[in-house]
């Protein structure tokens, strides 16, 4: 397989302080990788020089072999990388599915071919099927015509997912995806993004209740004071001293088991 994300020796600053420290990792195609660390080791920050919201300070994002340094979070967008947030944003006022169909694009958004109906009434009707199903892949179909002021915690997580899908992305990244939900619902969160992932999608997810995401990984990295201090398969890290001593614990060998 080959990589779909790299970043090579990012570093991001804030006046002086170092939350990003020289960071290289590298998210293969069609994988769960994960990134893991307590609160300010710079897991998000790095997410956010890799999605545009941030420009890193020095090093390099490259995003299907192409270096997208410093690119613009819409133009990232528009090459098939897309992010979720901790807390939700959905269109309050809109519907499940018009929250969906808002992601997709549409020739009728042209000055030069909205003048042509038959176009984009035509690109309507399959964005609207293509919803529908992506919706199903999700769980949210029954839901379609809900205001997504109606949904639950979980339901809004997968409401992002069918946002990120309905872009067009082949990397998706997830910011908490489980984060605030019951471990009932956090167990179907995590198959609908491996059912996803057989389909030829990649998740790149930035999580802190490992107990219940490590089964779903492929890979994992991990993160402490802005630098990687471990990666590999998730047995391999949750029991790497360095990543016990800082960030899990005690019981991390249950957590592996």
């Amino acid at each position: 397989m080959k990589n779909i994300l790299v970043t090579e020796k990012v570093t991001k600053s804030f006046e002086g302080l170092v939350a990003v420290n020289e960071a290289s990792i590298a998210v293969k195609e069609n994988t769960f990788t994960m990134l893991i660390g307590p609160n300010g080791s710079g897991k998000t920050t790095l997410v956010n020089c890799c999605t545009g919201i941030l420009r890193p300070t020095s090093g390099r994002v490259l995003f299907n072999e192409k270096d997208i340094t410093g690119w613009k979070p819409h133009q990232i967008y528009e090459v098939g990388f897309v992010r979720s947030f901790q807390i939700p944003l959905p269109f309050i006022g809109l519907t499940v599915l018009d929250n969906v169909l808002g992601a997709m694009r549409n020739p009728g958004e042209s000055p030069l071919k909205a003048p042509s109906r038959k176009t984009w009434v035509d690109q309507d009707e399959k964005n609207m099927e293509r919803a529908m199903d992506i919706l199903a892949k999700v769980g949210l179909d029954e839901h379609w015509n809900l205001p997504s002021s109606a949904l639950g915690a979980a339901q809004l997580k997968l409401l992002e997912v069918a946002k990120g899908l309905s872009s067009g992305a082949s990397l998706i990244a997830l910011d908490e995806p489980i984060g605030g939900v019951d471990p009932a619902s956090a167990h179907e969160i995590l198959s609908h993004v491996a059912n996803l992932k057989k389909e030829g999608l990649t998740f790149l997810v930035i999580e802190h209740r490992i107990d219940i995401a490590a089964p779903f990984a492929d890979y994992v990295y991990a993160m402490d004071v802005g630098n990687i201090i471990s990666e590999g398969p998730p047995r391999q890290v949750l029991t790497d001293p360095r990543v016990i001593e800082v960030y899990l614990g005690k019981g991390v060998e249950a957590c592996s088991e």
